[in-house]
Parts: C-alpha cells; structure tokens; sequence
C-alpha cells in the first residue's frame, strides 16, 4: 500500500531526513531554479537620520544668524541712539561756547570803548537832571565828538508798551540822535554810543520817550535834562 506524506507522522519525517546525508544540490540547478524564481527585488532602506541631518543642520544655521542679527540690530540702534545724543550735546555745547565767546566779544568791545571815550582829550562830563515827569530820575554823560559818549541813569520810570528812551544831544542848530534806551527793572540804563557823525558842539543832553524805534527830531516829553559844559 502507498504511504502518502500527509499520513507521516512528523517525527518520522524528521528523522527520515537527518538519517540521508546532507549534499550540496548542484550549481546548475541552483542557477535554474534562482531563474524559475525570478530576479529578487531587495527593499530599499532610506536612511531618514542621514537625509534629516543636513536641512535640520541648515534650520539650526538660520536660527543661528537670525539671532545673531537681531542682536546686532539691537545693539546698532543703541549706538546709533547714544551717538545723537552726544552729538546734541556737543552742538549745545558749541552753541553756548559761540554765545559766551560773542557777550566776550561784546563786553571786550564796550571796555574799548568806554576806556576811548573816558581818556578822549575832548571828553565832557554833562548831569542831567529829571525833569516833573520824572522827578526821581538822574543822568550823567560822558561826551567825546570824536569818540563817542558813555552814558548812565537811574530811576526811569517803567516804559508803557510801544515805547522807549530816547538820548538827544542838543546842539545849536537841532537836536541830533545820539541811540535808543532800554532801562532794566529797576529803571538803570548803562550804554556806550558811537560818535552821532560829525556834529557841532552839544550845548545839551536830553532824554525823551518817543515810540517803538525813534524818531528824527524829539516829539515825546523830557525826562532827563542836562547842559553841556565845556563843550
């Protein structure tokens, strides 16, 4: 009777097959049934760590310089900031070295001045004396045609808006011009002028107040009065 394989008990094959000697099958036919199978496709392995490395690498690299940019940025508006404010100060640093060094100027020029008028060979004194509308006030004039006139006073009365001093030296032909007084709070004047041009010789001084910018020839009353002695 013929024994199927399905009726072998599974020990028996076993055995059967460990009891026959173990042959290599030849190359030819290893070769024919490799062929009979069918070329063997092997799955691809993609390594995903090694492809990763490089973009997550470049991330980290843009992260990197972002950062570092914003700090620079930072770090630049800072700078930028603290340079214009050294540079405001030093242009009102300048500003107040250029506004000292001209009232230097100016306080220079006025010494000269007074100093030419003071020692002028042809210098004159005149006092003036305050008049009814200002009957507190006094003057006093240093007088030079060549060089100019120095010339103080006290307690002017407050000017009203729109109006100021005006100094005259009184000649025998008219009254001439000599500038504009601004007297401070408490009513003192202290000013240096210039020679008024070639005038004849003052018989007087007078003050006026007459509007904004003066006028040619006195209009407003006297306040300061004061004959020229010596002229």
């Amino acid at each position: 009777m013929a024994t199927h394989e399905d009726d072998l008990d599974p020990d028996i094959a076993q055995a059967l097959a460990q009891s026959v000697d173990q042959v290599d099958p030849p190359a030819a036919l290893c070769d024919r049934v490799l062929r009979s199978v069918g070329p063997t496709t092997r799955p691809r392995v993609v390594s995903h760590s090694t492809s990763a490395f490089p973009s997550w690498l470049a991330t980290a690299a843009l992260l990197a310089i972002a950062a570092g940019l914003s700090v620079y940025s930072f770090l630049l508006r800072s700078r930028i900031t603290t340079l214009e404010g050294e540079l405001r100060d030093a242009i009102l640093r300048a500003d107040a070295s250029n506004t000292q060094l001209a009232e230097v100027r100016r306080t220079a020029t006025d010494a000269q001045s007074r100093i030419a008028v003071l020692t002028a060979s042809d210098m004159s004194r005149v006092e003036l004396a305050g008049q009814a509308v200002a009957p507190q006030a006094s003057g006093r004039a240093f007088w030079s045609r060549t060089r100019g006139l120095v010339f103080t006073a006290s307690n002017l009365p407050a000017l009203p808006p729109g109006r100021t001093y005006q100094l005259w030296v009184v000649t025998a032909q008219a009254p001439v011009s000599a500038g504009l007084l601004k007297p401070d709070a408490n009513g003192a004047v202290n000013a240096v002028f210039n020679p008024p041009g070639n005038i004849p010789s003052a018989t007087a001084m007078a003050v006026t107040i007459e509007p904004d910018g003066g006028v040619s020839a006195p209009s407003g009353a006297m306040y300061l009065v004061g004959p020229a002695k010596g002229a």
